[in-house]
């Protein structure tokens, strides 16, 4: 069975860091690329950052471009979201996602094909 399950999320004020996990099962975790999506209050899920299947290859959203990292470890099948100098507008639930297939659209989240529940981030002013 396909999982993904994210945690570290939380409340942190605003200038402050939190590194999101997502744990997923050996079956995705080793042929697909992961990424990372966002959905505020009111709003449409949007791409965050991702990293392919072989973990050679980064791809951020210009909004958190430069604060946050995304990793993972293949040892631990395990993907992180590093993520710095938080602002208030990345308050959201976060979402671990996986893919099959090369990068190209690897930031539409229409291309993925498993996701976890989500984690939410509240990041105060």
């Amino acid at each position: 069975q396909v999982q993904l399950v994210e945690s570290g999320g939380g409340l942190v004020q605003a200038g402050g860091s939190l590194r999101l996990s997502c744990l997923a099962s050996t079956l995705v975790y080793r042929s697909y690329a992961m990424g990372w999506f966002r959905q505020a209050p009111g709003k449409e899920r949007e791409f965050a950052a991702a990293i392919s299947w072989s973990g050679g290859s980064t791809y951020y959203a210009e909004s958190v471009k430069g604060r946050f990292t995304i990793s993972r470890d293949y040892a631990k099948n395990m993907v992180y979201l590093q993520m710095n100098s938080l602002k208030p507008e990345d308050t959201a639930v976060y979402y671990c996602a996986a893919r099959l297939g090369n990068d190209v659209g690897i930031a539409n989240s229409a291309a993925y094909n498993y996701w976890g529940q989500g984690t939410q981030v509240t990041v105060s002013s």
